[in-house]
């Protein structure tokens, strides 16, 4: 075979399998998430007086891996009691009496079935301020974006940069490399 017609053949397979590369993971993490179904309160609810634990529930069963879950009040202190129970889809937290009227926030962090980490935020108003006693400050560190965490973008493209570079110093000069010994 003509080793001219099999270089463009090599390059080709190596620029597709390094666009399978680069786009295949990104739309594998895109769709691959848990997502929340509901929360308890409802995100948006107003309720008369705390649920004993705030929930939020996700569309598939999640890994009881270093979850967080926190309720912070209107006067950014937390309400929210002990450490967070992940059990199925479910991560809740004890909430009980809570103090003054307003905006309660509820800040989760879990880890989804595939591994990735979900964080997010869900929020109801207390109507008719209660009795309960606040616990310390809330951290003012927590983003409460959506955002998850997993393999950063930059981490893929400089895997990619490597691979093509590999790929096409071999595509270009694999098929040359051990003939000048062969030939003397």
């Amino acid at each position: 075979m003509n080793r001219r017609a099999t270089r463009p053949v090599r390059l080709s397979a190596l620029l597709i399998a390094l666009l399978w590369l680069l786009i295949g993971p990104l739309a594998g993490t895109a769709s691959a998430h848990s997502t929340v179904v509901s929360s308890d309160p409802a995100d948006g609810a107003t309720v008369d007086t705390g649920p004993p634990r705030a929930t939020v529930t996700f569309n598939e069963p999640l890994q009881p891996n270093f979850p967080a879950m926190t309720v912070v009040g209107p006067d950014e202190n937390l309400w929210s009691k002990g450490e967070p129970v992940v059990e199925g889809r479910n991560i809740s937290v004890e909430v009980g009496d809570l103090g003054p009227a307003g905006v309660y926030r509820i800040a989760y962090r879990v880890t989804s079935a595939d591994g990735h980490v979900v964080d997010g935020e869900r929020t109801f108003t207390l109507s008719t301020p209660g009795r309960g006693t606040p616990g310390p400050a809330a951290n003012a560190h927590s983003s409460g974006d959506g955002s998850g965490g997993g393999v950063p973008v930059w981490v893929y493209i400089a895997g990619a940069v490597v691979l093509f570079g590999a790929g096409l110093a071999f595509a270009l000069f694999g098929s040359n490399m051990g003939k000048g010994k062969n030939q003397r």
